[in-house]
C-alpha cells in the first residue's frame, strides 16, 4: 500500500501541479475534486488512473473525440429528492435532464468505442444507460425548458381558458382606449402597465369622467392610471386562472419529482461519473501542455527517466520564452543511491525534486514530460527533507528539525522508499554532522532504498565512491565561465568551485590564498582533482557533441544524396520509357511508309488491308489491359516527362545557340587577313581548299584544281599554309 507524508507534497509543490490541472476543469465539482487529489494508495488504481489518463490524452489526436462532460451542480437538487413529499423547481429539472443526457451520450461512446478507450469503458461500464428520466422531464418540458401545455388535461384547459380571457381583456380594453381617445381624455401616451396589466394613461382633469380602477398617477401627477371598468371583470377572472394554473404546475412538479426520485443513487451516480471524466479531462489537457506521456511501468526495482522536464519549471519558463534543460536519471540495483555534488545554482536541487514530483504525479494517475522509452517502478512511500525547515512554533533550529526527520526517515524506510534529501548534514559542525550524515547514509543504503541526495560534504562522496550500490553524479559547469551548464552526469563527484567563484565574482587573490592555507592541503588537492576531472568531463562532453551534430549532418547529407539519387534514377527510367515509346513510334511510322510505298506501286488494296491488320495485331499483342484511372496516371506522368524533356531540350537548344553565336562574335572580333594573289582560302560555310588567281575590286577567283570559282572577298576566310 502506498503512503506519501502530507510534507513530501508540500516540499515538491504537488499542490502547484494541483492548481494548473484544476485550470482546466470545466465544472465545479471537478476543480474540487482535482484540489483534492492525493497519490493513490492501491498500484491497481494507480495503474487504471493512468491508462484512463492516457486514454483520453489520445482522444485528442484521433478521429473519435469524447463527448462533451459538461454539467450544472445538482447538489441541491439530489438532497431535496431525499426529502420525502419535496418537490423541485422547473430550472432543477433542466439541470437533471442535461446530465442525465450527457452521462448517456457519454456511456453509449464509451461502449461503441470500448477498443479505443477500454479503461474509460470499464469505469463506465458498471453505470445503468436509461432514457427514463429524460423521458419522464420531456413529456412534462418542451426544449426550452417551459411546461408543456398538454403536461395534463387540466393544465391544457386552465391555459385555453386563460387565452379565451386574455383576448377578452384586450377587446374590451381597445374598445375603451378607442372611446376615450376619441373624447380627449387620454394623454399622448395613450396606454401603459401597471402591476403586470394594461391601463389607459388618463390625463389628471379627466380622471372621473373614466369609469374604472386607478392602479397609479406619473411622477408629476399629472396622468392617471386608470383600469377600465370593462376589463376588470376580465382581469379577476383571468388572475383566477393564473392562480389555478400555479396550483396545477405544482401539482405536475410533485407528480413528476416523485417520478424522478427512485432515480436518486443513479442521478449521484451520473453526477460523479460526470466530475470524474473532468477530472480525467484536466489531467490529458494538462499532459498535452507539458507533452506528458505514460512510461512503462516495470515490477523490476528501477528508475529510467530519459530526458525528464520539471513540469512547473517547464511552464514558467514556456511562459517567458526561456529554455527549460532536461535531465536524465537512472536507478537500479547497481546505483540506488546517487549524491549529487557540485557549485550552489547548478540546478542539484531542481534536478532532485524532477524525480520527486515526477514520480509523484505518476502515482497519482498523471502522465509526465519524458521520453517514451522511459521506464520506472512504483515506490511504497516517498520521502523529503528540502529547504529549511526551521520551526519557530515548536522552538526547533533547522539542524534540530532536520534530526528529527532523519528520525522519521529511519521509522519508515526499507526497500520500497524513495527519500531526497537536500543539502544532507548542513546545519552543525562540517565534521561532526559530516560524521552523522555518514552513519545515515549508510543505515539507508543497508536498507535497500532508493534515494538521492545533494551535499558539498567530501566524506559524502567518497563514500558514495566506496559503496557497490551507490553512485557520485554532478551538475556540469562551463570550466572557463564558471557558468553552469545544467546537466547531470552520473560516476563522479562534482567540485563546488569554492575558490574559483570567488575569484570570478572579484575576492582578491591575497584573500584566497589566505583562505587555501587555513585548510588542510589535502582536501584542497582532493577538491581540485575533482574540479580538474570535471572541466574534462566538461571537455569531453562538448566534443562528444560536436561530435554527435557532425554525425548527425553527415547522416542528413547522406539521407540528402540517397533522395537525389533516387530522384534522378526516376528520371532516368521515365526518359528511358519515352525514349522507348518515341522509338516504337518512329518503327510504326517505318513500317507505315513502307506499306504505303508498297501500295503506291501495285494498289493491291487487299495486301494493303492485310499488312496494317497484322501491324495493328502485332502492336496490340504488346499492350496491357488497364482501368481508366491507371490509364489518367499514366498520361500525367507522360505529360510531365514530356514537358520536362522539353524544357531541357530548350536549355540545351538555348545553350548550343548561345555557343555558336559567341563563336560567330568571337570570330567577327578575330583581326581580319587582307586577302591576297596565291592565298590558300576557304568559303566560310564550306570545306573545299582552293588559291586565289586574281582579285576583282571586292571578288576574288578561287582556283579548286578541277574548276574555278567567283566568290566575294567577304566570304573568303584565310588558311594557314602547313
Amino acid at each position: 500500500m502506498i503512503s506519501i507524508h502530507s510534507k513530501t507534497l508540500q516540499d515538491l509543490q504537488f499542490q502547484t501541479v494541483l492548481e494548473t490541472i484544476a485550470e482546466y476543469c470545466i465544472t465545479d465539482i471537478g476543480t474540487e475534486k482535482t484540489l483534492q487529489i492525493q497519490p493513490i494508495r492501491h498500484k491497481e488504481e494507480v495503474m487504471e488512473s493512468l491508462w484512463q489518463t492516457s486514454e483520453y490524452r489520445s482522444s485528442f489526436d484521433n478521429n473519435n473525440a469524447l463527448p462533451n462532460h459538461s454539467f450544472e451542480n445538482i447538489t441541491n437538487e439530489l438532497k431535496f429528492l431525499a426529502i420525502e413529499d419535496s418537490f423541485l423547481e422547473a430550472s432543477s429539472f433542466k439541470k437533471i435532464h442535461s446530465i442525465s443526457e450527457n452521462t448517456n451520450a457519454l456511456l453509449l461512446f464509451l461502449k461503441k468505442f470500448e477498443d479505443y478507450y477500454p479503461a474509460l469503458y470499464r469505469k463506465a461500464s458498471s453505470i445503468e444507460i436509461t432514457k427514463a428520466i429524460s423521458k419522464a422531464i420531456e413529456q412534462v418540458f418542451d426544449k426550452y425548458g417551459e411546461i408543456k401545455d398538454d403536461a395534463t388535461p387540466d393544465l391544457l384547459e386552465i391555459r385555453r381558458n386563460m387565452n379565451m380571457v386574455r383576448g377578452k381583456v384586450n377587446q374590451s380594453f381597445g374598445l375603451a382606449l378607442s372611446q376615450y381617445n376619441n373624447l380627449g381624455y387620454l394623454d399622448e401616451i395613450r396606454e401603459t402597465v401597471v402591476e403586470n396589466r394594461r391601463v389607459l394613461a388618463v390625463l389628471a382633469m379627466y380622471r372621473r369622467k373614466v369609469k374604472g380602477s386607478i392602479l397609479g398617477s406619473s411622477k408629476t401627477g399629472s396622468i392617471a392610471y386608470i383600469e377600465p371598468e370593462a376589463t376588470l371583470r376580465y382581469s379577476r377572472e383571468l388572475a383566477n386562472l393564473e392562480y389555478e394554473e400555479r396550483e396545477e404546475i405544482i401539482k405536475i412538479l410533485k407528480q413528476l419529482t416523485d417520478a424522478i426520485r427512485p432515480f436518486l443513487p443513479l442521478l449521484i451516480q451520473y453526477q460523479d461519473f460526470l466530475s470524474d471524466i473532468d477530472v480525467i479531462a484536466a489531467k490529458a489537457k494538462y499532459a498535452r501542455k507539458i507533452n506528458g506521456l505514460l512510461p512503462n511501468i516495470t515490477e523490476e526495482r528501477k528508475v529510467y527517466l530519459r530526458e525528464a522536464f520539471h513540469p512547473i519549471l517547464y511552464l514558467t519558463n514556456k511562459e517567458k520564452g526561456a529554455v527549460t534543460y532536461p535531465q536524465t536519471f537512472e536507478f537500479g540495483q547497481e546505483n540506488r543511491i546517487v549524491v549529487i555534488s557540485g557549485p550552489n545554482a547548478g540546478g542539484k536541487t531542481i534536478s532532485m525534486k524532477t524525480v520527486g514530483l515526477l514520480q509523484l504525479m505518476l502515482q497519482s494517475g498523471m502522465l509526465i514530460p519524458v521520453h517514451e522509452r522511459s521506464e520506472t517502478c512504483l515506490f511504497d512511500r516517498i520521502l523529503t527533507d528540502i529547504g529549511d525547515n526551521q520551526s519557530i512554533e515548536n522552538h526547533l533550529s533547522t539542524y534540530s528539525y532536520r534530526l528529527k526527520n532523519m528520525n522519521y526517515f529511519l521509522k519508515k524506510c526499507n526497500d520500497k522508499t524513495l527519500f531526497l534529501i537536500d543539502e544532507f548534514g548542513t546545519g552543525s559542525d562540517p565534521e561532526l554532522g559530516g560524521a552523522l550524515a555518514e552513519v545515515f547514509l549508510e543505515e539507508f543504503y543497508h536498507r535497500e532504498a532508493f534515494g538521492i541526495i545533494t551535499t558539498h560534504y567530501a566524506n559524502l562522496k567518497m563514500l558514495a565512491n566506496e559503496l557497490p550500490c551507490a553512485t557520485n553524479a554532478n551538475m556540469l559547469f562551463d570550466e572557463r565561465s564558471l557558468e553552469p551548464m545544467y546537466k547531470l552526469v552520473l560516476g563522479q563527484a562534482g567540485s563546488s568551485f569554492t575558490f574559483e567563484v570567488a575569484q570570478k565574482n572579484g575576492i582578491p587573490y591575497g584573500l584566497i590564498n589566505r583562505a587555501k592555507k587555513k585548510i588542510e592541503g589535502g582536501k584542497v588537492r582532493f577538491d581540485k582533482t575533482i574540479a580538474s576531472l570535471q572541466k574534462e568531463r566538461s571537455k569531453m562532453e562538448k566534443t562528444s557533441q560536436t561530435l554527435k551534430e557532425e554525425e548527425s549532418k553527415a547522416r542528413e547529407e547522406s539521407k540528402r544524396m540517397e533522395n537525389i539519387n533516387t530522384k534522378i534514377q526516376e528520371k532516368l527510367e521515365r526518359y528511358q520509357e519515352l525514349y522507348d515509346s518515341n522509338q516504337r513510334l518512329i518503327y510504326i511510322g517505318q513500317k507505315m511508309d513502307d506499306i504505303s510505298e508498297k501500295y503506291f506501286n501495285d494498289k493491291n488494296k487487299k495486301d494493303l488491308i492485310g499488312e496494317f491488320l497484322k501491324m495493328v495485331e502485332i502492336e496490340n499483342s504488346k499492350r496491357k489491359k488497364i482501368t481508366l484511372k491507371e490509364k489518367k496516371i499514366k498520361e500525367k506522368i507522360e505529360k510531365e516527362v514530356i514537358a520536362e524533356v522539353q524544357v531541357k531540350v530548350e536549355e540545351i537548344r538555348k545553350e548550343k545557340k548561345e555557343k555558336k553565336e559567341k563563336a560567330k562574335q568571337e570570330e567577327e572580333n578575330k583581326p581580319k587577313v587582307i586577302l591576297k594573289v596565291g592565298d590558300r582560302v576557304r568559303m566560310i560555310d564550306g570545306k573545299s581548299i582552293g588559291t586565289i588567281d586574281k582579285i576583282e575590286k571586292n571578288n576574288a577567283i578561287v582556283n579548286y584544281g578541277i574548276f574555278t570559282s567567283k566568290v566575294s572577298l567577304e566570304q573568303l576566310e584565310y588558311i594557314q599554309p602547313k
